[in-house]
């Protein structure tokens, strides 16, 4: 995080700074008004940016259990939840709430049994594949410069390299998604064709 918001700070012309955390009890510390202010931008991006839900924070039919009186408790770090497979519940409606979940039609907390849920996490800034890191810093150094310096040029220029780190972003995702246009669901094994095969005949 330290080296992000030196590049924000670095970005909108600002010095950097040898620490935002506290080494004795780890405690945020803000040099001006600045530096916490391109800290608070790093993590207001970094949310918007996992919120997208991508492959290294998205999670699928992962279960949500009762507990002893009936409760399922929601992860304080889920961003976005579905119930999995596509399904859709006539007889519930859930949602979170009080920080548990709730069905808004039968107007109770409690629930009998496991549900799936397709779940989006928000990881912490140091857990993210590097070129996510990059682009959330991009991204947050943009929106510095709109909103502290009235240079359009420097907007522009801040917003092409964002493009560019989406477009790797964007790779990344394909990569290590292996999606196909048929719909195999996840778990399964496909072999594609191979013109190599052919000649190995």
């Amino acid at each position: 995080e330290l080296h992000a918001v030196n590049s924000i700070l670095a970005a909108i012309g600002q010095a950097p700074v040898n620490r935002i955390f506290n080494p004795e009890d780890k405690t945020l510390v803000f040099i001006n008004p600045e530096v916490s202010f391109a800290y608070q931008l790093l993590q207001e991006v970094n949310v918007d940016v996992q919120n997208e839900g991508w492959v290294f924070n998205r999670e699928d039919r992962y279960p949500l259990t009762p507990n002893s009186i009936g409760e399922i408790h929601i992860p304080q770090n889920m961003l976005r939840m579905d119930i999995s497979d596509g399904q859709i519940w006539r007889t519930s409606d859930v949602i979170k709430r009080d920080g548990k979940l709730y069905d808004r039609m039968h107007h109770t907390y409690t629930f009998k049994g496991t549900i799936y849920f397709d779940i989006v996490w928000k990881f912490p800034f140091e857990d993210l594949p590097s070129v996510f890191k990059r682009y959330i810093t991009m991204r947050a150094a943009g929106r510095a410069a709109t909103q502290m310096v009235a240079n359009s040029e420097l907007t522009q220029l801040l917003s092409s390299q964002e493009a560019q780190l989406r477009a790797a972003c964007m790779e990344y995702e394909a990569n290590q998604g292996d999606y196909n246009f048929m719909g195999f669901p996840a778990g399964s094994v496909y072999q594609t064709y191979q013109p190599a095969k052919t000649l190995a005949r």
